[in-house]
This record gives structure tokens, sequence and C-alpha cells, in this order.
């Protein structure tokens, strides 16, 4: 895995450079161009124009990775199990948000690696050698994504958005729209992600319950019951490892068909 994750981001990493390499030189040609050349060196220099267009065309795609990661990825679940978490242990603003974030956008790039490199392999290298049209690079990256979301939408989520979206049963996977599944994917995702956060609080609001049962039956109604559960909570999250469990739970909570 850890391999697979290297290779992944190491090449998503590349590629997105010789986009922007690619683009910026295309650019510069295309300026010096509409100084200089006639019409009949313009007709000539019509594919570099074409490409040109299609290398802006992904750049703007581009600016829709953050809806990608969020709708499309593991991200949403651990960003979501990482905030109740937080809320759990009472400690306000600590980890900050910008921790929490860190933490869910790294583990998200672990879990996805597999399917990064199945989309860079069936994908972005035959677009980038010319194998490949656009439209048939998206479709084939979109079949690693789509498979990864089908493993963990639940089935009544699916069918609930195929009879919200008013067509008729389909007869395979295949057939239903990737505008279908991801919304099916978000909610099973959000479901999933709250049942895992209740597990989570679970053991600190027993332990707030007790602390302020205890208070009461000494008499002590005027101290705050977090100024004692808060640093017993954090004790108890250390000596269990806290830490360690919960990223565990969270990697192992998804289905990567082996």
């Amino acid at each position: 895995m850890s391999q697979k994750f290297h290779k992944g981001v190491f090449a998503f990493g590349l590629t997105l450079a010789i986009l922007g390499m690619t683009a910026s030189t295309a650019f510069a040609e295309g300026d010096e161009a509409d100084a200089t050349k006639s019409a009949e060196t313009f007709v000539k220099d019509a594919p570099k124009a074409s490409t040109a267009v299609g290398i802006l065309v992904a750049m703007t795609l581009l600016s829709i990775v953050p809806a990608i990661l969020v709708t499309m990825t593991s991200f949403m679940r651990m960003i979501i199990v990482l905030g109740f978490l937080r809320h759990a242990l009472s400690t306000q603003q600590s980890p900050p948000n910008v921790v929490l974030t860190g933490i869910s956008l790294f583990l998200t790039l672990f879990i996805m690696a597999p399917v990064l490199t199945r989309v860079q392999t069936d994908a972005v290298n035959p677009y980038m050698k010319g194998e490949l049209s656009e439209v048939a690079a998206v479709e084939k990256g979109l079949k690693p994504l789509r498979t990864f979301m089908a493993r963990q939408t639940r089935q009544k989520d699916l069918a609930l958005m195929v009879e919200l979206s008013g067509a008729s049963a389909p007869a395979s996977f295949e057939d239903i729209a990737t505008t279908t599944l991801i919304p099916a994917f978000m909610i099973s995702e959000l479901r999933t992600a709250f049942t895992m956060g209740f597990l989570v609080f679970l053991p600190f609001m027993v332990l707030d319950m007790v602390v302020s049962a205890v208070l009461m039956a000494l008499g002590m109604v005027m101290l705050p019951p977090a100024m004692i559960s808060l640093p017993l909570k954090l004790l108890l999250f250390v000596m269990a490892d806290g830490w360690t469990l919960v990223v565990k739970s969270l990697v192992r909570s998804f289905d990567m068909g082996g």
C-alpha cells in the first residue's frame, strides 16, 4: 500500500506539473502568433490552437478538484469523524481545523492511492500519449472512482436516488448515471460517518455523566464538571492510544475490494 501510495501521488503531481508547463508554453506561443502570423500560418497552426484550448479546459477542470475531493473520495467520512472526536474531547479548537483537514487529506490520499494509480494508468497516461481522446479519458478515469463509490454505497441509498431521478430501473451497475451514484455515495458516507462519530462520542459522554454524578453527590455543584472531566478524557484517550485506534478504524472502515 505504501509503495502504491507514493507512486500514485508522484504520478498525479508529475501530471499536473507537465500540464502546467505545457499550458504556459502554449499560451506564450499563442500570444506571439496573434501578433505576427498571417491568416495562412494561422490555419496551419490550427491543431496547436486546438491543443491549447484543450489544455485550457483541463486547467479549468482542475478548479473543481476540491468538490471532487469532498464528494467522490473518503475525505468526507474522515473530516466528520475527526470533528466528532474533537467535540467529544471538549478541547474546543484543539486540534485546530487546519490539522484535522491535513490529517483527513493525507489519509484520503493513502486510502485512494490504488484508485489514483488506476486512473493514472488507464486514463491520464494514455491521454498524455495521445492514445485517448478527452471524452474517452474521462470515461476511463471515472471507472475506478465509480467502483470505489459503489463499494461504500448502500443499496437502499442508491435505489432512493434512482427513484428520485425518475429513471427506469438499471439493468446493471454500468447503467447507473454518475450523477445518481455521487449523491447516493454522499448519503451513505454521511450515515457511516455519523454512526462512527456516535461510537467515538459514547465513552466520553459516559465519563461526563459519571463526573457530573460524583460532583453532585459531593455537593460540589458550583464546580464545572468540564474542569474535571477534560483532563480525565485526555488521560483516557492517550492511555488507550486513541489516535491510533481512530485512524485504524477509519482506514479499515472502507471496502477496497481486497
